[in-house]
């Protein structure tokens, strides 16, 4: 079938068949490309930061191993009764050390999140001053058994604050998993 049209007519027809065409060949060809591109440029971006992150994790595996080893050198004891007493007669001494009255040492074994290791959390409560407060927090935080202070929390017992109360909760790592109660 032919048509008849005047010449701008028929132009008129080429160029919509034209636009039909492109707009067509954009939502079937270009569009896709140009989104799996940008999917392509993103996870490559993603990539190379995974893979500069690693060539960092191994720049410093020594360090870390070394820091492991640290760890593992200073974990509780694999005897939950001798790593309670360790941990209990450490806060004893950094007590003393301090001038500080130690009201209350509550232990308590938590279960690791895998069964290679478990915690001994403990919350521990204390009256003195703010030197000798922060002096127990910073000898707390510097000893070689592997402790950290989970929580801390202090409250003034005057209207002055000369006398202050600290509530911690400090967690020791052991290296043995928590024993199961026999039946």
């Amino acid at each position: 079938m032919k048509l008849n049209l005047p010449n701008r007519q028929r132009w008129l027809v080429i160029g919509a068949g034209i636009m039909i065409a492109l707009y067509v060949l954009n939502s079937v060809l270009f569009e896709p490309l140009y989104n799996t591109f940008q999917a392509h440029s993103a996870e490559i971006a993603k990539l190379k930061k995974d893979v500069a992150r690693g060539r960092n994790a191994i720049a410093r595996a020594q360090q870390t191993e070394k820091t492991w080893d640290d760890m593992k050198s200073n974990a509780l004891p694999r005897d939950a009764s001798q790593a309670e007493q360790d941990v209990i007669s450490a806060f004893d001494r950094w007590g003393r050390a301090n001038n500080i009255e130690l009201s209350s040492i509550r232990p308590q074994w938590k279960r690791g999140a895998k069964d290679t290791y478990s915690l001994l959390e403990c919350r521990v409560d204390a009256t003195g001053t703010i030197p000798t407060l922060s002096r127990f927090i910073y000898e707390l935080e510097h000893s070689p058994l592997a402790l950290r202070v989970d929580s801390v929390e202090m409250t003034s017992r005057d209207d002055y604050g000369q006398k202050l109360t600290l509530g911690l909760i400090v967690s020791g790592l052991r290296l043995s998993p928590l024993e199961r109660k026999q039946p």
